[in-house]
């Protein structure tokens, strides 16, 4: 493991931890460099990614969404080079973004306003 990244973390999902603990859902994905936890963007509801870092201190994270590979360093607030992590680096290309489908409600533009 190299400053907060560690290679062969595997991602903890196909989605965010704690969204599908609890039944709700996510605009985009974002995974812990460090550890794999995957959680939602500061553009969700709950924020579980930026929650994650504020709780565990892990400082790099990388999109979790298809055709994306930009990292992100919270320690910064800036993007930052990084690695290739542990397969898959997406959530599956089937899945909604948002996402789950079955989850998102039908005003989820309203509700982020």
């Amino acid at each position: 493991m190299t400053d907060g990244i560690d290679t062969t973390a595997a991602p903890s999902g196909p989605g965010c931890v704690e969204c599908d603990a609890t039944g709700s859902w996510w605009v985009h994905l974002r995974r812990c460099a460090e550890c794999g936890h995957v959680g939602c963007c500061d553009d969700s509801l709950s924020k579980h990614a930026t929650a994650h870092y504020s709780t565990t201190r892990h400082p790099v994270m990388q999109s979790f969404e298809p055709g994306e590979d930009w990292f992100w360093d919270y320690r910064t607030s800036e993007l930052v080079d990084g690695p290739a992590l542990a397969e898959p680096t997406s959530h599956p290309t089937d899945q909604s973004t948002p996402g789950p489908a079955d989850r998102v409600p039908a005003d989820w533009r309203d509700l982020l306003g």
